[in-house]
């Protein structure tokens, strides 16, 4: 009996042990994503690597965007390799044969990965990602909130 009293006590010490090394590590990973989620996603990691160097971002992108005045902001934007841009807009649900062309030359941020529309009112920056551009505020930050993947342009396949 007395054996199997240490056996039960050796095992609750462990089972404790395990809970608290979990709980530990848990709460380190949290940490870690936490630190990681509030990370400014305009800025570079790697200087190395960026939008710029590492992705293939020449080509067309198309999203509807909200709008205050109208369904949507239907956008079309182009990059080129020479550095200009071409961006297409129409509004939605509201003199749907209107829109509106741009042309001009897009430049990069000292991160590489967000490029201006040069020539364009603010808000006229754009976040690159793996095939896609996130439409920036007026700071050039993400938009946040139910809203945010609805600033998002995604590439169209050549």
């Amino acid at each position: 009996m007395h054996q199997i009293r240490i056996n039960r006590t050796l095992l609750m010490a462990g089972l404790l042990l395990l809970t608290m090394i979990t709980m530990v590590s848990a709460t380190a990973c949290k940490a870690g994503v936490k630190k990681n989620a509030n990370a400014d996603e305009t800025s570079a990691a790697d200087p190395a690597h960026n939008s710029r160097n590492s992705l293939d971002y020449l080509g067309s992108y198309y999203g509807v965007l909200p709008a205050a005045e109208a369904e949507g902001l239907e956008t079309f934007i182009t990059l080129r390799e020479d550095g200009s841009y071409e961006k297409i807009t129409r509004f939605l649900g509201k003199d749907d044969y209107k829109h509106y062309e741009d042309y001009g030359k897009y430049t990069w941020n000292d991160a590489g990965n967000t490029i201006t529309l040069e020539g364009l009112p603010k808000p006229n920056q754009y976040f690159v990602g793996e095939n896609n551009l996130t439409h920036l505020d007026m700071d050039g930050k993400k938009i946040k909130g139910s809203l945010a993947e609805k600033y998002v342009l995604i590439k169209l396949m050549d």
